[in-house]
């Protein structure tokens, strides 16, 4: 086709204080996977809630097939098909799988005023098989895992048969078989001329699945490129405005500390079993699986959030019993996986939620002095290059990638020695997961020790001294590092040591 099936000119938005985007244009034609790349805070998000009706843009013009339209709200774009994955979930947690995939557009009963539930089941079955996703379609969302809300998101945008599909970070909480699963569906979609704007902030994806990338940045359009004829490194300095290192290069010790962490044959409610797990200082331990394997279940278990029922956990040789305060005072820390629900406040400013974990320490007094709250969290904001016009904005205005951030520098404000980073780079742009692992290789030259969980096998392999792999909520297997190939730990994840 010579012309795009759908064209934004000129697009500007602003917020309070800040000018989200500033004159972008954008098109994509069908059958086409168009990257849309920058850093968080770039405006990629924005740009996304403008195309779907959920923001209003203050200037500019959308154009469908050729004639300008209006999209006022996400009605509007559905009707032009439309379909939206975001990267911050838009579901609803005490709705089921199969209301949340067809919520607003319910197939009617039989009698005027009812609902055909079981048709509606039947089609979002349909739906998770596609994504082999083996989910009962009555289980409530909020039970779910970060994950399998993913692919519930996933399932919902394929759904609708949508002519344009927007992705915005699909593949962030996904493990290798899943996104797989998941790029195979989108090679389908694109057989069948349907269009595909593709966020992403891992590069492999953008050289696999691109025809073609465009570049924000601070919310302007910085360029375009073709995947054939640019480098990963290119792309970088258009995204960041510098040269980012983007190896994972770190000094490995030969002669790591003393077990920081002792985790023996724990068991819980939440589907684990029988995990042994250790941990010492300086060492950075993987902790890997497929989606559902109970990695997740793991650190909340470990960390007090969700009641052990058999098994102990030993901090620096000292039992860990209570809840998640208890292990905060023995100086455990946990970066949780949805930062959302469990890492931020999300109406409390930067500041506040930047010290929030250190309140008892930072002033044991109770009472708190607010020029060095101030000093503190200024400090980490700009130590993790947050990007905020000010320490008093609500974190929940912030990109996600920004929201995650503030997660991790909330925990530098503790005397935390054992840190559990579950999925620390999900959502995070390449510049910013550079300064993440540096911060985390810091860590644990100082001492520390760290238990990662990702979903990315190329993290696992790259940064940990050793990882553990988990199938079906037990302990499939230890990979020391001189057996960390990707290979080994898929074979593990698949199948029993």
């Amino acid at each position: 086709m010579n012309q795009p099936i759908l064209e934004l000119r000129s697009i500007s938005k602003f917020f309070p204080g800040i000018k989200a985007l500033d004159q972008v244009s954008f098109d994509v034609f069908s059958g086409e996977v168009h990257m849309l790349l920058g850093e968080n805070g770039a405006g990629k998000s924005t740009l996304m809630k403008v195309l779907c009706g959920a923001y209003q843009a203050d200037a500019g013009e959308i154009y469908y097939q050729g004639q300008p339209v209006k999209i006022a709200n996400p009605s509007d774009a559905r009707a032009l098909g439309i379909a939206v994955i975001f990267q911050e979930f838009s579901l609803v947690p005490y709705l089921n799988i199969a209301q949340n995939i067809f919520l607003g557009r319910e197939y009617p009963g039989k009698i005027p005023g009812t609902i055909d539930h079981a048709r509606m089941h039947a089609e979002a079955r349909h739906w998770l098989d596609v994504l082999s996703l083996h989910i009962d379609t009555h289980t409530l969302v909020h039970t779910l895992g970060v994950a399998q809300q993913q692919m519930v998101e996933i399932a919902k945008a394929l759904s609708q048969n949508a002519k344009i599909l927007v992705m915005d970070e699909p593949t962030a909480a996904l493990s290798d078989r899943e996104t797989t699963l998941l790029f195979e569906m989108i090679r389908k979609l694109q057989s069948e001329g349907v269009a595909i704007v593709y966020i992403s902030h891992r590069m492999a994806e953008v050289f696999s699945m691109g025809d073609r990338i465009t570049v924000l940045r601070d919310g302007k359009q910085v360029g375009s490129a073709n995947p054939k004829t640019t480098t990963p490194d290119e792309l970088v300095q258009m995204m960041v405005g510098r040269r980012v290192d983007m190896a994972y290069a770190r000094n490995f010790t030969s002669k790591p500390g003393e077990v920081a962490l002792k985790i023996s044959n724990l068991c819980s409610d939440n589907g684990i079993s029988d995990i042994s797990i250790e941990v010492r200082q300086g060492e950075i331990v993987g902790l890997a699986g497929l989606v559902g394997a109970g990695r997740t279940e793991v650190a909340r278990a470990v960390f007090g959030a969700d009641p052990v029922t058999s098994g102990t956990v030993e901090i620096f040789g000292k039992n860990r019993t209570g809840e998640p305060f208890h292990s905060v005072e023995m100086g455990l820390a946990l970066i949780p996986e949805s930062r959302k629900t469990e890492g931020l406040a999300l109406i409390r400013s930067v500041e506040e939620n930047i010290i929030l974990s250190g309140l008892h320490k930072l002033f044991p007094s109770t009472w708190i002095q607010v020029k060095k709250a101030q000093q503190i969290s200024q400090d980490l904001i700009s130590r993790l290059r947050i990007a905020t016009p000010s320490g008093k904005r609500a974190a929940m205005v912030l990109s996600g990638g920004n929201q995650q951030k503030i997660v991790i520098g909330k925990w530098l404000t503790t005397d935390s020695k054992i840190f559990i980073f579950d999925e620390p780079t999900r959502g995070i742009d390449v510049g910013a997961k550079s300064e993440i692992f540096a911060l985390i290789y810091k860590l644990v030259e100082d001492g520390a020790a760290v238990l990662m969980i990702s979903s990315e096998l190329s993290e696992i392999v790259n940064v940990c001294d050793k990882a553990y792999v988990m199938r079906e909520g037990r302990i499939s297997g230890l990979l020391e590092k001189s057996e960390l190939t990707e290979e080994n730990v898929l074979t593990l994840g698949m199948t029993n040591a």
